[in-house]
Formats: structure tokens, sequence, C-alpha cells
């Protein structure tokens, strides 16, 4: 897989937690999920991307994963958020405009 096709399948799960109602797209909630649920969904899939990276890089160095400070995380963290905030514009930007129009 390249590096591009890696970073476009981050930014659909970076996006995941604003497009849709379903904690982690299975369990239905009664609610409308706040805020603190969808920032929660996100850190769940930042982590689980980072999974998905691991097995990439594995396969792609012949087994051998390198190691990380904490300055690769926080830098992958904040590159995860910032692919999320088109989500972010249409859920609370995007979509009120669009109610306030109808």
């Amino acid at each position: 897989m390249s590096p591009v096709a890696l970073i476009l399948m981050f930014l659909v799960i970076a996006n995941l937690p604003w497009l849709t109602e379903r904690m982690l797209l299975v369990i239905p909630l009664a609610k409308h999920k706040s805020v603190f649920l969808r920032l929660v969904e996100l850190m769940v899939l930042y982590f689980v991307s980072l999974i998905i990276a691991i097995i990439f890089e594995s396969r792609f160095s012949g087994g051998e994963v390198h190691p990380q400070a904490w300055e690769f995380f926080v830098t992958t963290l904040c590159l995860f958020l910032v692919l999320s905030v088109p989500g972010v514009i249409y859920r609370y930007q995007w979509l009120p405009m669009n109610a306030k129009l109808k």
C-alpha cells in the first residue's frame, strides 16, 4: 500500500466520529452523540490507525518495526486531528447552516 493510500485511509477513519451517530459504527445510541463521546471515539480510532500503520510498517520493512519516541506520537496525533477537521466542519458548521435554510 502506498503512503498516499494510507493517509487517505486515515482521513476517512478520522472523520468517522463526526459523520455518524453510532458509537464506533456499531452501537446505536438512544440520543445524539455528545462532543465528549465523539472525542473519545476519535482517540480510539487514533489507536486503531496506529495499529494499522504498525502492521503495514512491519510488512514493508520485513517484520521489523522501528521504535518511536513520544514526539512521534504527539506529531501523529496532531496530524490525525487535522485530518478530522473536514468532519468537524461538516457536523458543526455545514449541517446547522442547511437546517436554517429549510
